[in-house]
């Protein structure tokens, strides 16, 4: 059985939702499985922008931050536990987000992560901005 994404909604955000497209302003830290952070906005003290849902940052986090039914969009509703219950992201949440190997780097390591690592990110989204705004 492959190990499915695992989340924990830390603070529910009350702001604008996440969606495929936008660009998203988030902080963050990344955790190897020991526990060791990898990677931070935080210790950059800039947070991270990206265009979510569009293959930029790992699938685990377009799906994490976009949400279950996303997963189901795009085929990978199995790959994440209670699927149905994970809705996107809004502007003031913060996730906690356990991401399998495979939805993260798979068996290429890339700076400190090594192959096969899974990964854990707490991430809070901070704003979107879509082409309405």
């Amino acid at each position: 059985m492959i190990m499915q994404l695992q989340y924990e909604d830390i603070v529910v955000g009350t702001g604008k939702s996440a969606s495929r497209g936008a660009l998203i302003c988030a902080n963050y830290t990344g955790f190897l499985p020991n526990g060791e952070v990898f990677d931070s906005s935080h210790s950059r003290g800039q947070p991270f922008e990206c265009v979510i849902g569009t293959g930029r940052v790992i699938k685990g986090w377009d799906i994490g931050v976009l949400g279950g039914e996303y997963a189901d969009k795009i085929g990978y509703a199995d790959y994440v536990t209670d699927a149905e219950r994970l809705v996107a992201m809004k502007v003031g949440g913060k996730r906690r987000l356990i991401v399998p190997s495979h939805l993260a780097y798979g068996e290429r390591a890339v700076g400190k992560i090594p192959p096969n690592s899974d990964l854990t990110f707490e991430i809070e989204l901070l704003d979107v901005k879509t082409r309405d705004d």
